[in-house]
């Protein structure tokens, strides 16, 4: 007879419940909204910004379902996107540069699901408009930067050894040097082989010209390769947190190619605004204090972040730059103080311990580069009021401490404020460094109707696909065909239920998996069947049904490992689209195989396990 135990039921059902609740989310609509912050990322979204923006929608007669504060950012939901588009034009005509405005989709989950972990689906960029970027970073930039942080160093060592040069620059991306005497080029020469070696191979190249006493050092592949990695993933994390403080839905941020970033922001309809929100990357540099000695001609006056009628003057050589940061925290001095605890590379620390040794005492600046965006509203040609844009730098002193100790890697900032004001500098260490800058190559935009059309077409193609594969398994199979057409349906609920689960975007191309694994989920029923009334004309009918399932299932198992090979493949050498085709076909391929071997063979037993079956039609 064919039975499962009670054991087999029980794990069926559990595995359908805990997919069915997870999937539950979905059933629920999404709601146009807006999120609302503060530019100035030190600030944190307040009652008097919500009232502000009450205001504005009010006197404006702007119809909103709801306005809240929510994780230091304000939230207000549309009844439809119409509405959400020129209330976020209206608040950003108001406020301009105050507040950067983010669009996106406010889910209306119940609390007791979310707090389960059980979300709606994301949706990918073709579904849910947004903006698309592809950057280049600008690798040479980096090298030019090293090699003048190389130049300084070097002139600073030779000085101090008493070895005398002419002249020095950077040009063409080499370092020259012209020394005075052949003994002071023999001694440099011997300097930079010292230096040149590193762990897995040279770091310099150097030309020798004895004739002139002139060198040339360049970077070597091993080098180049460590300054572009560097300076990509540097430049990934910087974007990747700055984009994060702005709430917007779901952004992706990843490598592609060697030098090359992708940036994809759902919701965000305005390439303009998105650009903004990329360009608050900014550079630190560390600077010593000028004193009554320091040239006029070799300092400058900052105005200080938190307050910027106070100035300070720095000196205008840089000693360290926010690149050479590798991690930064927060803790407490002796007197439970807030303090800011940092960590340079090697070179940053030769760098920092070079320049702090001979100035004990004094004050250390460390100063904020911003690269900012600035709005105004002007008339155009037609008289209509549109936002003009132009991008400035802003340099603010965000601490100035004095150096009680020679620092190294690993030093501490005091006199940073209070603990909230402490981690906030800690995070400008961490993610406000830009190692190169970076241009865009490539900018897309999909707007939100083309995505709801893309969605509405998608499902639409899912419903037909499924609709002509229930009809057909009914009519040809019977009772075996609605059966199938359970496990399909099972399968559909899993497929989206595991997404959710898993956090994974849903795309155009990931919808067009789901249709493909609806027909790999019939064919694996198909073979069953077909099996099942091949065994008929030499078994009896309970028999049939044990062989039917079992010698289809190796047959069965090999074309989906096969396809879910594949699929992984895909997935790890493919971006964009291609991904998402992969995540679904994946995930489809492992819940068709169970609903079509271990579900239907549940309903089939459940119906047939029982009976002393004399005919049988399949």
């Amino acid at each position: 007879m064919n039975k499962f135990s009670i054991y087999q039921y029980l794990f069926i059902l559990v595995i359908l419940i805990i997919g069915s609740i997870y999937a539950l989310p979905n059933l629920y609509p999404t709601q146009p909204s807006i999120q609302v912050a503060y530019t100035d990322s030190g600030k944190s979204a307040d009652q008097s910004l919500l009232n502000e923006l009450e205001v504005v929608l009010t006197q404006s007669q702007t119809k909103y379902e709801d306005i809240f504060l929510r994780e230091n950012k304000i939230v207000i939901k549309f009844k439809d996107v119409e509405t959400q588009l020129s209330s976020k034009t209206l608040l950003q005509n108001s406020l301009l540069d105050k507040v950067i405005i983010a669009l996106f989709l406010e889910p209306s989950t119940p609390q007791w699901l979310k707090d389960i972990g059980a979300n709606p689906v994301k949706l990918g960029l073709d579904l849910s408009g947004g903006v698309h970027f592809l950057l280049e970073v600008d690798i040479d930039s980096a090298q030019e930067s090293r090699l003048e942080l190389l130049l300084d160093n070097y002139r600073k060592s030779f000085k101090e050894e008493r070895i005398k040069f002419e002249t020095s620059f950077v040009e063409n991306l080499n370092l020259f040097f012209e020394f005075s005497d052949k003994q002071s080029y023999n001694r440099a020469l011997k300097k930079f082989r010292d230096d040149s070696p590193v762990i897995n191979g040279v770091q310099y190249i150097i030309t020798e010209k004895p004739s002139t006493n002139s060198l040339m050092l360049g970077y070597s592949d091993i080098a180049l390769r460590e300054i572009r990695d560097y300076a990509v993933g540097q430049n990934l994390i910087t974007l990747r947190n700055r984009v994060n403080e702005l709430g917007v839905s779901e952004p992706i941020v990843q490598r592609q190619g060697s030098n090359r970033i992708v940036v994809q922001l759902p919701g965000v309809q305005d390439p303009t605004a998105a650009k903004k929100i990329i360009g608050k990357t900014a550079n630190l540099e560390f600077r010593m204090e000028a004193n009554s000695r320091t040239s006029p001609l070799r300092k400058e006056e900052f105005p200080f972040k938190e307050n910027e009628y106070q100035t300070a003057f720095l000196e205008k050589a840089v000693i360290v730059s926010g690149d050479r940061v590798t991690n930064a925290s927060t803790g407490f001095d002796e007197s439970g103080f807030a303090q800011v605890n940092i960590t340079l590379d090697m070179e940053g620390g030769r760098a920092m311990q070079k320049a702090t040794s001979g100035n004990i005492g004094r004050k250390l600046g460390v100063l904020f580069v911003e690269q900012k965006t600035k709005s105004e509203l002007v008339s155009n040609s037609f008289g209509e009021s549109i936002i003009e844009q132009s991008s400035y730098i802003e340099k603010n002193i965000i601490s100035l401490a004095t150096v009680q100790a020679v620092l190294g890697t690993s030093f501490r900032i005091t006199g940073v404020g209070s603990p909230a004001e402490a981690s906030e500098l800690a995070l400008l260490l961490r993610a406000g460094a830009l190692a190169a800058p970076m241009k865009f190559v490539e900018e897309r935009t999909v707007g939100p109707s083309l995505g709801k059309e893309n969605v509405e077409l998608g499902l639409k193609s899912i419903v037909i696909g499924f609709s002509l594969v229930v009809l057909f398994m009914i009519l040809y199979y019977r009772l075996f065909g609605l059966a199938a057409n359970i496990s399909l349906m099972i399968n559909l609920v899993l497929i989206t239920g595991i997404m959710s689960l898993l956090g994974a975007s849903l795309t155009l191309p990931g919808m067009a998996g789901i249709v493909l694994t609806v027909g790999m989920a019939v064919d694996a029923n198909v073979l069953i069947f077909s099996r099942i009334r091949e065994e008929l004309n030499e078994k009896e009918p309970q028999t049939a049904i044990k062989e039917g399932f079992s010698r289809a299932f190796v047959t069965i198992f090999d074309a989906n490992v096969t396809t879910l090979i594949t699929a992984l493949i895909l997935y790890i050498i493919g971006t964009g689209p291609v991904k998402g085709f992969a995540i679904t076909l994946s995930i489809g391929i492992v819940t068709s195989m169970f609903t079509a071997i271990i579900c239907t063979r549940a309903m089939v037993n459940i119906v047939y396990g029982n009976r002393n079956i004399k005919e049988l039609r399949v």
